[in-house]
């Protein structure tokens, strides 16, 4: 209308706003996508995201996984609950005479068990074990989620996505995050140096070297010193790759001093860490001692009547078939990664940008091969070794799923420039080879869902009965002697499933179990043939003693630590490291000091296999002994190869197996002898005060 004026509002311009984050840039790794290269770049997880779905999968590993070594419980967790509790089983291995398990890294986990456990659960041993667990799966997270940005910014996004679902859903990562064991230690550390050392190499990246170097470095001492051989790429690019560094010929003299130059800083400061780890053996063991030295000593240059191979030999294929039945795809894809490469040079060579032509600057093929040659190092050297077990491989698991991811990667590529090539195309090539890549990584993970199912429907007995034992049998011995003041609720135990009873009451505030009552019973729990499936004196309540029955096993077995006392601190636990134990030698001859008369047993735990004979002779005897707690095993031997390796819910699939018991024996007149006489010292004690 005419004569009408408006009046508009609009925000004050003149008020400064912060710049938008820019996109970050894309195409800048080694591996280029060459299809739709102006489009919006994949997901890709951020850091924070793959650190949460990361800790989430190692965190129920922690809780979830078996003890798949009895190396494990024996070399590791033993001695750390000798420091902790003041008691535990003592092997060869950390006697002064050998010395070759180092307690600076023990002390490590010390932390852990002592202060979270406290926080989590007043000072429990249980909830120790899991805290030690979880810290370790924490630890591996962080690594695994560094390694992973660092390959999705220098590598390919879409690699780093294939990379971080292998590693998310693989069940060997699965076994090895959460292990108490030097390899994996060596493992979460040459993960970290990785994600450092697979940036290009550059003069001015001093801080690349320093902290890859250092990992390296932290992992063979601290850890497993044979874990450096993962470095020797790492090593030969430092020295003579140019990386991202522009060389003319008449500066080459002079960036090889400064690249020289910087890696033995770096490597000098890298050995002061060895300062420390010696003088923390040398204070346990109570003479001077480099562990690192004794481990390649033993193991490298044995005597002749000495060595690892008095534990074990297998073939050289043992590798290949164990990393099959932990990775499944995975290790053909990560296997075949050089060779893939090398096609791709062939048919796809514009995938790594420029290749060659000057002498100034090193092809992305170079360094991406630098980046793929661990894993072939690494199978190298173990496969030549007669001694072989399963967790000599777990430096690089991850560094295998990389491997794979680089290949499940360049086979897309392959897909894309042929059906460029057919169609002539761009525009209708992305279906096909995004239908590959998402086949294979799933695939993988079923594979191996099946795998982690298997492992834990089959093999998870022996953590299941310490559970038993502590939540179940446990709590009706103390009802029966009145230990208690208030009876605890009695445990629900269905005969036919045996399932876990509780062992607190339905009120969510009940206190937690008090097992200390327990000590008064002087209870002995003895292990049969089946002592390495022993999961540790963190999983059995203080107050039960644990030894060997003499068996079909005719080795070394471990001996007990000299006990101190559970309130004295580390100073006093010297006592017990520093000690020569009798009875421990390093030739695999059998003791028979460390065994008990099977009379002085209060439980017997045993594994029965009724298709097997002789079958155990405790179970035979049924007026002596009565089945307390029993939990399923696999009996492996008798079972069709398909249904034992893995676990698929189908009805009749477990059917197809042959199955045993790991049983809990409790001697029925010992046990009932003992409550007998401690509820009459409880009823005299109450008498005294009642008077």
């Amino acid at each position: 209308m005419s004569g009408v004026q408006e009046l508009r509002f609009r925000r004050p311009t003149n008020k400064g706003t912060a710049d938008p984050k820019p996109p970050a840039p894309r195409h800048t790794g080694l591996l280029q996508d060459l299809v739709r290269r102006t489009a919006r770049p994949p997901f890709t997880p951020s850091f924070s995201l793959a650190v949460r779905v990361l800790l989430l999968m190692r965190v129920t590993a922690a809780m979830y996984s078996n003890i798949a070594d009895c190396d494990e419980v024996f070399n590791f967790w033993e001695p750390l609950h000798y420091l902790d509790r003041g008691y535990g089983f003592q092997t060869w291995e950390t006697s002064p005479v050998y010395a070759i398990r180092s307690w600076a890294y023990i002390l490590l986990h010390y932390v852990p068990a002592k202060v979270l456990s406290w926080a989590i659960r007043e000072d429990s041993k249980r909830a120790a074990f899991f805290a030690v667990r979880m810290t370790l799966a924490t630890a591996s997270t962080l690594c695994e989620a560094k390694l992973y940005e660092t390959v999705k910014d220098k590598i390919n996004n879409r690699v780093g996505r294939y990379f971080l679902f292998y590693l998310l859903t693989s069940a060997g990562m699965w076994n090895a995050a959460p292990a108490f064991l030097p390899s994996s230690f060596a493992m979460y550390a040459t993960t970290l140096a990785h994600a450092y050392a697979f940036i290009p190499s550059e003069n001015r990246l001093k801080r690349r070297t320093l902290i890859a170097t250092v990992s390296f470095a932290v992992g063979s001492i601290v850890g497993w010193p044979f874990a450096l051989a993962c470095a020797i790429p790492f090593v030969l690019e430092e020295m003579f790759v140019y990386g991202k560094d522009v060389v003319q010929e008449s500066e080459r003299a002079s960036w090889s001093t400064a690249r020289w130059s910087n890696l033995i800083r770096s490597g000098c400061l890298a050995l002061l860490l060895a300062i420390p780890v010696f003088m923390i053996d040398s204070y346990f063991y109570d003479r001077r001692v480099f562990v690192p030295w004794n481990i390649v000593k033993y193991n490298v240059f044995p005597d002749a009547a000495r060595g690892p191979d008095l534990y074990g030999t297998e073939p050289p294929h043992f590798y290949i078939l164990n990393l099959l039945l932990n990775f499944n795809i995975i290790v053909p894809l990560a296997l075949g990664s050089l060779p893939a490469l090398a096609v791709t040079y062939r048919v796809d060579r514009k995938r790594l940008g420029y290749v060659g032509g000057s002498a100034t600057t090193s092809s992305p093929y170079t360094l991406l091969a630098l980046r793929l040659l661990p894993v072939y190092v690494w199978l190298g050297i173990m496969s030549r070794q007669a001694h072989k077990e399963e967790r000599f491989m777990f430096p690089v698991y991850p560094l295998l799923c990389f491997n794979a991811a680089v290949t499940t990667y360049l086979v897309r590529g392959w897909l894309e420039a042929a059906f460029i090539k057919l169609t002539k195309s761009p525009y209708q090539v992305r279906s096909p080879p995004a239908r590959l890549t998402l086949s294979l990584t799933l695939l993988s993970a079923f594979f191996s869902a099946a795998r982690i199912a298997a492992l834990y429907r089959y093999y998870h007995a022996p953590l299941e009965l310490a559970r038993l034992f502590q939540h179940a049998e446990a709590p009706l011995l103390l009802n029966a002697t009145d230990l208690l003041p208030v009876p605890l609720p009695p445990p629900d135990i269905p005969a036919a499933q045996r399932a876990a009873p509780k062992s607190r009451s339905e009120n969510a505030d009940e206190t937690p179990l008090d097992l200390a009552p327990l000590a008064q019973l002087d209870l002995r729990l003895c292990y049969a043939g089946e002592w390495h499936r022993f999961p540790g004196h963190y999983l059995v309540p203080d107050g039960v003693r644990v030894d060997w029955l003499k068996s079909a096993f005719d080795g070394m077995l471990p001996a007990h630590f000299a006990e101190t006392p559970r309130e004295a601190g580390l100073r006093a636990r010297r006592s017990g490291t520093a000690r020569v134990p009798p009875g421990l030698n390093d030739l695999n001859r059998e003791e028979p000091m460390h065994y008990v008369d099977v009379a002085q047993c209060d439980y017997v735990v045993d594994l029965d296999l009724p298709s097997h004979s002789p079958r155990s002779p405790y179970f035979a005897d049924a007026e002596t002994y009565e089945r307390a707690q029993c939990a399923r095993f696999l009996d492996a031997a008798r079972s069709p190869v398909l249904t034992r390796t893995l676990w698929v819910p189908h009805e009749g699939w477990e059917g197809r197996n042959t199955w045993g018991e790991l049983c809990l024996l409790r001697n029925k007149a010992r046990v009932a002898e003992k409550v007998v006489r401690v509820k009459r010292e409880v009823e005299e004690r109450t008498e005294r005060l009642r008077s």
